[in-house]
């Protein structure tokens, strides 16, 4: 099967729900793509999902894996690459303080 016909075929079902639990009140609900955001970073760590409980308002973030970002990805969930961090340059050492004359003393 082509992307293009799995595409087409997505299309003719309609919107794509994706189910969701919260960690905070445990509810169980399904998701549009609109309401999930998902993050792709250069690490596991920084690979997420996030959304916003539906029943009590909590953040919720959780860790996305291969599959979870082609799954949500195809299904039009927003995504937003993270940048790698860029290593900081080295500190440039102060110019040396000139040795004066000797005090008179």
């Amino acid at each position: 099967m082509s992307a293009m016909s799995e595409m087409s075929e997505l299309s003719m079902v309609g919107p794509v729900l994706f189910k969701a639990a919260c960690p905070e009140c445990r509810a169980c609900f399904e998701l549009s793509a609109g309401a999930l955001r998902l993050a792709i970073g250069a690490s596991r760590r920084t690979t997420f999902y996030s959304f916003v409980c539906p029943e009590c308002d909590a953040a919720v973030r959780k860790p996305a894996g291969e599959r979870i970002v082609e799954l949500l990805t195809r299904g039009g969930v927003r995504t937003l690459r993270l940048a790698a961090a860029v290593p900081s340059a080295p500190p440039v050492p102060a110019p040396p303080v000139p040795a004066g004359p000797a005090p008179a003393g």
